[in-house]
């Protein structure tokens, strides 16, 4: 009689194991599936190991979204969910920094600090700026139509007052410099205002949007040394220039159905099938400027080696 009992309870004990496990199992699958963590032929991915899908991410697009909801229309604004453009505006300043370094010594790391805390703000403010202008154009831009003010996630006026914060918050990095560089920072407004306007007048924005963005290889130098050297921080800044027309060409090549279609200019529309020719000239514009760059101002073999990474880079990119 307790051997039967006992039977009865293990097929019973047995029973609900299968039906929890079967029904543990289609959950899992299903949402496994709705993470897209499945392996070929339908495995589920190792015990132990969450999918790569449903890792929690330290992007800065997962940093945006995980911001309060009414703010998160204002960092997009920024594009503080896409920091490539932060870094591209910050990198010449690293680079006009670490040269006027002494000789031997590491950059200052407070001015790098500084400077990098005035990128995030003054891209943010040339990208209001920017979307203030297209609202319009962008909505017919299937890459652009979601931004937040061509979306109405912001309306003009919010956007305007926006910038106004950030500009103030931008002038009080600025005031952190020597007089030289608050006035030549300060010069940089006009470029910041007028650049997403030359699409529409010309087929060389690019080259706007270089002479706006490389401003730091002038500024750089100036905060740490209290004003320009010609000899070096020209060829410089005319190196950052034809860097500037390589990778945003490059960027202009996914719009130029859509440009042209809307009326407005970029230089993928004006160099075409002879793309490739330009870029190997800027790639050899650059590194020629670079060159003189590191002969000016005593530079040795790390630079030239560094410099060889670089050109060899450009070549693979184009």
């Amino acid at each position: 009689m307790l051997g039967a009992g006992g039977a009865g309870l293990a097929r019973a004990l047995r029973a609900r194991t299968q039906a929890w496990l079967w029904g543990w199992r289609g959950r899992s699958l299903a949402l496994a599936r709705a993470a897209g963590g499945l392996h070929a032929w339908g495995r589920q991915p190792s015990a132990g190991r969450e999918p790569r899908g449903r890792r929690r991410s330290l992007s800065a697009a997962a940093v945006v979204n995980a911001a309060p909801r009414p703010l998160q229309p204002y960092l997009r604004l920024m594009r503080l969910d896409k920091p490539i453009g932060t870094w591209l505006l910050y990198l010449p300043c690293t680079w006009s920094i670490g040269l006027a370094a002494e000789p031997g010594c590491f950059p200052d790391w407070c001015m790098l600090s500084l400077f990098g805390t005035g990128a995030v703000l003054m891209r943010g403010a040339g990208c209001t700026i920017n979307d203030m202008w297209d609202q319009d154009y962008d909505k017919k831009v299937t890459r652009t139509a979601s931004r937040p003010i061509a979306a109405g996630d912001i309306s003009t006026f919010q956007s305007f007052v926006f910038l106004g914060a950030q500009l103030t918050l931008a002038l009080g990095v600025l005031l952190c410099l020597n007089h030289y560089s608050i006035a030549l920072g300060a010069s940089s407004l006009l470029l910041v205002i007028t650049y997403p306007l030359m699409k529409r007048i010309t087929y060389w924005p690019q080259l706007a949007l270089g002479l706006t963005f490389n401003w730091g290889a002038l500024l750089g130098w100036s905060a740490i040394k209290g004003s320009c050297e010609p000899s070096v921080c020209l060829p410089l800044y005319f190196s950052g220039i034809m860097w500037t027309l390589i990778y945003d060409t490059i960027y202009a090549h996914q719009d130029k159905k859509d440009d042209a279609l809307i009326g407005l200019k970029s230089t993928a529309l004006r160099f075409r099938e002879d793309t490739k020719q330009w870029l190997s000239g800027f790639s050899v514009a650059m590194l020629g400027a670079l060159s003189l760059v590191g002969v000016n101002s005593d530079q040795t073999a790390p630079y030239y080696i560094a410099l060889a990474a670089v050109g060899a880079h450009l070549a693979h990119q184009v």
